[in-house]
């Protein structure tokens, strides 16, 4: 093998002729001297079209490419621009980087490839750039993916709910597919407009995609709801369990703080001292129990342990407020065990229930409960809820512990989409 085809294959460039290698003592790097190969000169750096020679640029310049073991590796090439017939004056496209990139795409695959699996800190220590580069490098990668796939193929059974990435009510609205478990869409906002440019691009990508939607699983949020009604009215549209559930839960932790609060002001409090100025006072007696009863309240009876089945009998002996708010959590949770005949009926008869329960919490729940009856019929009938979506959510919370740091959410949503997407780089020279 000769030393430039042995060179071409140690730093992983196609259509490029190796001119020469040195070692600078200097700065202890490795400096490969390049240029493209005739075929692929004088195209443009943005659409890789042919174009007309412009000038010489600014002349040579170096790109990193992975390290020669504990040596760094960088190619130096000049670079001309040319005078695109779309994009006017740029610099021409090389074969070995990324139009204005720094780096190599070999070492781009292997940045992103790291970051789909390692934690920040491994990522910057082993390649030796800051995270604010991996932010860069993973957003480039993932444009280039995106480009060459379509994320909305065969998409019939789609899953929306939002997540907060930063404090200060930063949210990003995601989409998921039923039937894969791949993340298909991810973008910055919680309301109507976001939604919508979902389906814009899903409208985008193939003419009909919008009418091809035939279920849609949310929490019930009407920003969701609207949106999907006016641009996939034949879809049905399924309330997820969990978040119905988690409205009772709320409910019932209501009257649970309303009888703390009541027990409080009976007088089962006394004095603790003054702290900073301020008297502070401790529950004691009946209060002080029903302060420690949220997890009993909320978790599921055959989960319990015995301490907190004590502690149940003894809201039920105590308080039946309290307790029958509990057991209009439960009524309501059972439904969605049953077959959807039953559930019609059975929630028909947890509406009543509720209505004239004289609990305001409980009250106010069946009216929203009335409103979703029909999508929460639907969950039950066709088995759908955000189970997946809780999931990505949880992974892209982890992920956004390791985003802390990017500039903008747009390296958090390539990374939650190379990650959860289905479509994970691969290091340079597999498969």
């Amino acid at each position: 093998m000769r030393n430039a085809s042995l060179w071409r294959a140690v730093l992983g460039v196609q259509d490029t002729v190796v001119e020469d290698v040195e070692f600078d003592e200097t700065a202890q790097v490795v400096v490969a001297q390049v240029r493209p190969r005739r075929v692929a000169r004088g195209r443009c750096g943005i659409c890789g079209g042919r174009a007309g020679w412009y000038d010489r640029g600014q002349g040579r310049r170096r790109w990193r490419t992975l390290d020669l073991g504990t040596i760094e590796v960088f190619l130096e090439a000049e670079v001309r621009r040319v005078n695109c017939r779309i994009h006017g004056p740029t610099v021409c496209q090389v074969p070995w980087a990324r139009h204005g990139a720094g780096h190599t795409r070999a070492f781009d695959a292997q940045v992103a490839w790291l970051a789909t699996h390692c934690s920040k800190r491994a990522i910057t220590e082993l390649m030796r750039i800051a995270w604010r580069t991996v932010g860069s490098i993973i957003a480039r990668v993932w444009a280039e993916t995106a480009a060459g796939i379509d994320a909305f193929a065969d998409l019939t059974r789609i899953g929306i709910d939002e997540i907060s990435y930063k404090r200060h009510h930063k949210y990003l609205t995601i989409v998921v597919d039923h039937d894969s478990g791949r993340l298909v869409w991810a973008s910055t906002g919680r309301n109507r407009a976001t939604v919508r440019a979902f389906f814009d691009a899903l409208e985008a990508s193939g003419h009909g995609r919008c009418a091809q939607i035939a279920h849609v699983s949310a929490d019930g949020a009407e920003w969701i709801a609207d949106v999907v009604a006016e641009r996939c009215p034949d879809a049905v549209r399924c309330a997820d369990p969990f978040h119905v559930v988690g409205w009772a839960n709320d409910a019932v932790d209501e009257v649970r703080r309303q009888a703390w609060n009541a027990a409080r002001r009976a007088g089962h409090t006394q004095s603790h001292g003054w702290v900073d100025g301020r008297r502070v006072t401790v529950s004691t007696g009946e209060a002080k129990t029903l302060k420690r009863t949220r997890f009993v309240l909320w978790k599921n009876p055959q989960n319990l342990t015995e301490p907190q089945r004590v502690k149940l009998e003894w809201i039920a002996k105590t308080d039946p407020r309290l307790y029958r708010a509990y057991l209009l959590k439960e009524g309501l949770r059972t439904i969605f065990k049953l077959p959807v005949a039953q559930a019609a009926e059975a929630l028909d008869k947890w509406i009543s229930w509720a209505r004239r329960c004289r609990i305001e919490a409980f009250v106010l729940l069946q009216q929203r409960i009335t409103r979703h009856r029909t999508q929460i019929l639907a969950s039950i009938e066709h088995g759908l809820s955000n189970g997946l979506i809780e999931s990505a959510n949880t992974k892209i919370r982890l992920l956004t512990r390791m985003a802390f740091g990017f500039a903008t959410p747009q390296p958090l949503i390539a990374l939650a989409m190379l990650t959860l997407g289905g479509h994970r780089p691969a290091l340079p020279g597999r498969q």
